[in-house]
């Protein structure tokens, strides 16, 4: 078995397609399809289930592909480890996003960033917060941003930004007149919420269940652009951090505060005493002193 033929592997199962995965590693599709059933053969399981259209990973897939990860992150470790030895002008960095948050904060400042060290490679995926911390604690990312709390024991955290959630209505609700709501007055409401890979869909859900009731949820969505034009569109409301109530200048909207204040905090997150990279540490330190 050979870390090539995983890679190859990962990459059928991220593509859920040989075609598409042959073409990403500049492969034939004859030679990707048989390094898979090289690899399938010496581990005496099947790993994907060939369709004309698609290849749906298997169960033992899923593993393989999990631990694929895990040996791809430790190279890169190895690769980073040996290129500050070498050579301390150049580097790479691989960051997980949510969304929500590369899109609100971290477009400027990683290009004050490239400005600063053209030599160095942001890597930037966008997954939710919580495959985000996995994904780091894993090692597929060096280093993530996700929205705190997060486990403190199993990982350095270097907060970055603190701002109210605010409740969104549509201008003709009976609380668009108000100033303020409390949380309990929602009860009833239908919420355009967030999805269920987002850290935000189970804190906001831990702060209605503590105020005595199981929120309503409407819709779920990973777009903040459309969950504001579903509440303009008279359809829910949903609550969101003042960044992004911020952008939303729809007339149709009203955004109001919510009692007891509740703070959205973002923290960029490593792996406790796993290897990190100079040009990694560089961008953290960066990240702390440019304000957001």
């Amino acid at each position: 078995m050979e870390l090539r033929q995983l890679q190859l592997f990962s990459e059928v199962a991220k593509h859920k397609s040989i075609t598409k995965a042959a073409e990403t590693m500049h492969i034939s599709q004859p030679a990707l399809s048989k390094s898979i059933m090289a690899l399938e053969e010496e581990l005496g399981m099947t790993l994907i289930i060939r369709t004309n259209r698609t290849s749906e990973v298997t169960d033992a897939g899923k593993v393989v592909v999990e631990y694929a990860q895990k040996m791809s992150g430790l190279m890169d470790e190895m690769k980073s480890t040996l290129n500050d030895m070498t050579n301390l002008t150049r580097g790479q960095i691989n960051i997980g996003l949510p969304p929500f948050i590369g899109s609100l904060f971290f477009p400027r400042v990683m290009a004050k960033f490239h400005h600063t060290f053209p030599n160095v490679k942001l890597n930037i995926t966008e997954y939710g917060g919580a495959r985000v911390v996995k994904s780091v604690e894993e090692g597929e990312f060096e280093l993530g941003v996700a929205v705190l709390p997060i486990d403190e024991k199993e990982f350095d955290v270097y907060p970055i930004v603190e701002e109210e959630m605010k409740l969104l209505v549509y201008k003709d609700h009976p609380l668009a007149k108000r100033n303020l709501v409390n949380i309990e007055e929602l009860k009833d409401e239908e919420f355009i919420f967030y999805h269920e890979e987002f850290a935000l869909h189970q804190i906001m859900r831990n702060h209605f269940i503590s105020a005595g009731f199981e929120p309503k949820i409407l819709f779920e969505s990973s777009q903040w652009d459309l969950m504001t034009e579903m509440v303009a569109a008279n359809l829910g409301v949903t609550i969101l951090p003042q960044s992004i109530c911020n952008r939303a200048f729809n007339t149709d909207l009203r955004v109001l505060d919510i009692n007891p204040q509740i703070l959205w905090r973002l923290a960029v997150l490593i792996k406790k005493e796993r290897y990190i990279s100079n040009a990694a540490r560089t961008f953290i330190d960066f990240i702390l002193k440019e304000p957001l």
